[in-house]
Formats: C-alpha cells, structure tokens, sequence
C-alpha cells in the first residue's frame, strides 16, 4: 500500500538525556533511560507548567515564554532522573524529594543568568571594543549579533569534544528519528528510525538559532546613550526575543512551504553539529520513550489511512541486520 510523501503535525517533542530519551505529548512525559545493566527504564508522569490552567499559555508570543520556562523546568527534572541511574548514591533512580525540587529550581535559575550572561552581555561588550572604529550604529548591531552567533557556535563546537557530549548528540539524533519516523507515516520500528532523518524543524536548536536572529534584528532598533541602559534593555527584551521565536518555530512545525524551509535551514544546519547518527540501542531508548506517551498507531490510522493489518505487517517484518 503506497503512501504519500508528506507529513503531519504529531504534537510530541523531546530532549537527550544522559543515556536516555525524554519525550512529552501535551501534559504526559516519559523518561526513557538505558540503565547500566542493559534495561530500558520508562519512567511516566505528568507535567501542567508553571502556570497551568491560565489563558495567557494561548495567547500567542506570550504562550512562548512560558513554554520556554517549562521547557528548561522539564528538562532539568529530566536530566536528574536519568542522572540519578549514574550517580553512586541513588543507583536504583529514586529521588525528586523537596531538596531536589529546590536545587533544580536554583540550577535552572544559574543556567538562566548564565546564558544571558555569555549570549546576551557578552557579545555586547566585545562588539564594544570596536566602537572607536565603527561609528554607525546600525553596523555595531550587526556586528554584535554575528559575534552573539560566533559564541554560539564556538560553544557547540567545544562542548562536543566531550565524550559524554557526543553521545548525548547520538541520543538527540534517535530522538528526531523517531519523530521523524511517526510525521512520515511509517510504523514506528528501530528499521525505520534509523532510515529518518535526525534532523527536524522544531528543534530546540532551531529555536536558540531563531533567538539569535530575532535578537539581531529587535537589538538593531534600540538607541541608548549609556551603557548600562543598554545592556538592560538587552535584558529585559529576552522574553519578547523568546515570545517571537517561539511563534517562528511553532509556524515552522506545522508548514512545509517554501518560505519556511528556507527560513529554517540555518537551524537544520546547525543542528549537523548538535545532533549525531545513533545505534539501534539508542533508537530503542527513544521507541520506549515515544509509545509511554503517545498512540503512533492510532495516529497512523487518523492522518496517513493504516488498516489494523498494515501495523500487523510492519511490526512482524525482520528487522535489518
């Protein structure tokens, strides 16, 4: 039975963990991990935000912002949790007391400060240095924001000579694959995760790429005598750069059209550095992590038109060596 070459709008996303997958389908997310003896352990619960049940998570650019906040709340907890498999004193992964609640808050909090301190101030004040050179503004803007891109990718390209860096990108591969593999219409096997691209639009590198565009572009217009002002208006326009970003790459996740490929390219290239090739264990990991939170089948049944017996069919087949 032939399919047709398109894909649909799934709702799932993920993270890379430390030897594992954290895949979310509205407000259920699974943990995934591949413990030190081999076993796959799924962990299943449920996440609401940070503001649950109010309206200003519809309200679009400002529903960004707090999806950005839940993504960083989430994916710390998550990244615990698979850490925990790793850690000498809580072999078995039990934990998530108050104390661990309060240090993921402080931790998230310092990756925050953090973050804006090297992208944000950072490329501010090295572009700086040259003002005694360039006397145009508009031109020190660009400049700032190439340098903001610079860091960016020189950040990357350091952390990934990290062994566990490299395979926390091999986990991020098999996340995407897997995703891939459900918004192409095929059975979600390891043969065919493994055929799907690791590359997708609504990566979370995408949308840091966005940032830094959106940033170069709002910064461009800001006109401040003083320094300090300067640098605090850089600050306090974060969440609305965030906000926009986040309706960009939303856009980007439900459309397949020309101006939105092109759009997303300078991400998907980006993400050639962040994500890499896994192995099938992984692409198990990431299976595991995707059926705790999500009906692929039944998904496959509503957008791409598969019969009980096509499902039948393709979960029997061999897999290839």
């Amino acid at each position: 039975m032939s399919r047709k070459k398109t894909s649909h709008y799934s709702g799932i996303g993920g993270q890379a963990v430390l030897e594992g997958i954290m895949m979310k389908n509205q407000e259920k997310y699974a943990v995934a991990v591949r413990k030190p003896n081999g076993e796959i352990q799924v962990e299943l619960e449920n996440y609401q935000g940070v503001v649950h049940g109010n309206k200003l998570k519809n309200i679009p650019f400002i529903r960004g912002i707090f999806n950005f906040v839940d993504s960083l709340v989430l994916g710390m907890k998550s990244l615990n949790y698979s850490a925990s498999f790793y850690d000498e004193e809580e072999p078995d992964g039990n934990g998530g007391g108050r104390g661990e609640k309060g240090m993921t808050a402080l931790v998230t909090c310092l990756s925050v400060v953090l973050a804006v301190g090297i992208f944000v101030v950072l490329p501010y004040y090295l572009a700086s240095l040259l003002s005694g050179f360039v006397r145009n503004a508009s031109l020190m803007a660009i400049i700032e924001g190439a340098i903001r891109i610079l860091i960016f990718l020189a950040y990357i390209c350091a952390i990934s000579l990290m062994k566990d860096i490299r395979r926390l990108f091999r986990y991020h591969g098999a996340e995407h694959k897997c995703i891939n593999c459900i918004e192409r219409g095929r059975p979600l096997t390891v043969r065919n995760v493994m055929r799907s691209s690791r590359l997708h639009k609504r990566c979370g590198t995408s949308f840091i790429f966005f940032v830094l565009f959106v940033s170069i572009i709002l910064f461009f217009f800001i006109r401040a005598e003083n320094p300090l002002q300067r640098v605090l208006f850089r600050v306090l326009l974060m969440p609305v750069v965030a906000g926009i970003s986040y309706e960009i790459i939303r856009l980007a996740g439900r459309s397949d059209n020309i101006l939105v490929r092109i759009v997303s390219a300078p991400g998907m290239w980006i993400q050639r550095l962040t994500t890499k090739e896994p192995d099938k264990s992984m692409a198990e990991v990431a299976i595991a992590a995707v059926e705790a939170v999500f009906d692929w089948r039944q998904y496959l049944r509503d957008n791409f038109g598969y019969e009980p017996e096509d499902l039948q069919e393709a979960a029997e087949s061999p897999e290839e060596p």
